[in-house]
Protein backbone atom coordinates (compact mmCIF):
# COMPACT_ATOMS: atom_id res chain seq x y z
CA UNK A 1 0.00 0.00 0.00
CA UNK A 2 1.56 3.32 -0.98
CA UNK A 3 0.97 6.32 1.02
CA UNK A 4 -0.51 9.25 -0.50
CA UNK A 5 1.92 11.88 -1.61
CA UNK A 6 1.28 15.33 0.21
CA UNK A 7 1.68 18.65 -1.91
CA UNK A 8 4.66 20.33 -1.49
CA UNK A 9 4.01 23.24 0.91
CA UNK A 10 3.88 26.22 -1.58
CA UNK A 11 0.76 24.63 -3.13
CA UNK A 12 -1.10 24.46 0.58
CA UNK A 13 -3.60 27.84 0.50
CA UNK A 14 -2.77 28.74 3.82
CA UNK A 15 -0.04 30.09 5.81
CA UNK A 16 0.57 28.27 9.14
CA UNK A 17 0.82 30.89 12.46
CA UNK A 18 2.69 30.83 15.58
CA UNK A 19 3.71 27.24 16.75
CA UNK A 20 1.48 25.47 14.79
CA UNK A 21 1.88 22.56 12.84
CA UNK A 22 -0.03 21.07 9.85
CA UNK A 23 0.62 17.36 9.22
CA UNK A 24 -0.86 14.57 7.49
CA UNK A 25 -2.08 11.39 9.42
CA UNK A 26 -0.05 8.25 8.09
CA UNK A 27 -1.98 5.73 6.12
CA UNK A 28 -1.14 3.05 8.67
CA UNK A 29 -2.62 4.69 11.58
CA UNK A 30 -6.09 3.40 9.68
CA UNK A 31 -5.53 -0.21 10.80
CA UNK A 32 -2.61 -2.13 11.74
CA UNK A 33 -1.34 -5.89 11.83
CA UNK A 34 -0.15 -7.96 15.12
CA UNK A 35 3.04 -9.24 14.54
CA UNK A 36 1.81 -12.20 13.75
CA UNK A 37 -0.19 -10.69 10.81
CA UNK A 38 -3.60 -10.56 12.37
CA UNK A 39 -5.79 -7.22 10.99
CA UNK A 40 -6.49 -4.55 13.78
CA UNK A 41 -9.27 -2.49 12.94
CA UNK A 42 -8.81 1.04 13.52
CA UNK A 43 -12.14 0.69 15.91
CA UNK A 44 -10.61 -1.85 18.33
CA UNK A 45 -10.77 -1.08 22.24
CA UNK A 46 -6.97 -0.54 22.77
CA UNK A 47 -5.76 1.91 25.65
CA UNK A 48 -4.27 5.08 25.10
CA UNK A 49 -2.36 5.15 21.56
CA UNK A 50 0.02 7.70 20.10
CA UNK A 51 0.01 8.26 16.26
CA UNK A 52 1.98 9.34 13.44
CA UNK A 53 2.11 11.76 10.77
CA UNK A 54 4.10 13.96 8.42
CA UNK A 55 4.42 17.92 9.28
CA UNK A 56 3.27 19.09 5.79
CA UNK A 57 3.41 22.96 7.12
CA UNK A 58 4.94 24.91 10.00
CA UNK A 59 4.43 28.10 11.79
CA UNK A 60 7.22 30.77 11.52
CA UNK A 61 7.93 30.28 15.59
CA UNK A 62 8.25 26.00 15.44
CA UNK A 63 11.77 24.96 16.78
CA UNK A 64 12.30 21.91 17.26
CA UNK A 65 10.06 20.27 14.22
CA UNK A 66 11.15 20.73 10.44
CA UNK A 67 8.82 20.55 6.98
CA UNK A 68 8.62 16.47 6.26
CA UNK A 69 9.59 15.22 9.91
CA UNK A 70 7.42 12.81 11.13
CA UNK A 71 6.03 13.42 14.56
CA UNK A 72 4.17 11.12 17.26
CA UNK A 73 1.21 12.56 18.90
CA UNK A 74 -2.34 12.26 20.71
CA UNK A 75 -4.34 11.98 18.52
CA UNK A 76 -7.11 13.18 21.02
CA UNK A 77 -5.10 16.90 21.31
CA UNK A 78 -5.84 17.30 17.57
CA UNK A 79 -8.27 19.38 15.37
CA UNK A 80 -8.89 18.26 11.64
CA UNK A 81 -8.90 20.75 8.69
CA UNK A 82 -9.70 20.09 5.05
CA UNK A 83 -7.57 21.72 2.40
CA UNK A 84 -7.34 20.71 -1.50
CA UNK A 85 -9.94 18.08 -1.01
CA UNK A 86 -7.98 16.06 1.54
CA UNK A 87 -8.15 16.23 5.21
CA UNK A 88 -5.05 17.70 7.98
CA UNK A 89 -4.70 18.05 11.22
CA UNK A 90 -3.50 21.12 13.31
CA UNK A 91 -1.27 20.80 16.33
CA UNK A 92 0.79 22.90 18.66
CA UNK A 93 4.33 22.36 18.70
CA UNK A 94 3.99 21.53 22.23
CA UNK A 95 2.07 18.14 21.42
CA UNK A 96 4.28 16.94 19.22
CA UNK A 97 6.02 13.61 21.80
CA UNK A 98 8.62 12.82 19.36
CA UNK A 99 10.38 13.42 16.08
CA UNK A 100 11.00 10.43 14.31
CA UNK A 101 14.99 9.88 13.44
CA UNK A 102 15.93 10.76 9.24
CA UNK A 103 15.71 8.01 7.66
CA UNK A 104 13.01 5.81 9.58
CA UNK A 105 10.21 4.70 7.15
CA UNK A 106 7.80 3.42 9.34
CA UNK A 107 8.64 -0.62 8.79
CA UNK A 108 10.42 -1.01 11.85
CA UNK A 109 9.62 -2.60 14.98
CA UNK A 110 8.79 -0.70 18.41
CA UNK A 111 6.26 2.12 18.51
CA UNK A 112 5.76 0.96 14.68
CA UNK A 113 8.48 3.28 13.96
Amino acid sequence: MSAPTTPPPGDLPIRMLNDRLLVALDAEHAERRSSAGILIPPTAAMGKRLAWAQVVAVGQHVRQVELGDRVLFDPEDRAEVELTGRTYLLLREKDVHAVAAPGTTGEGTGLYL
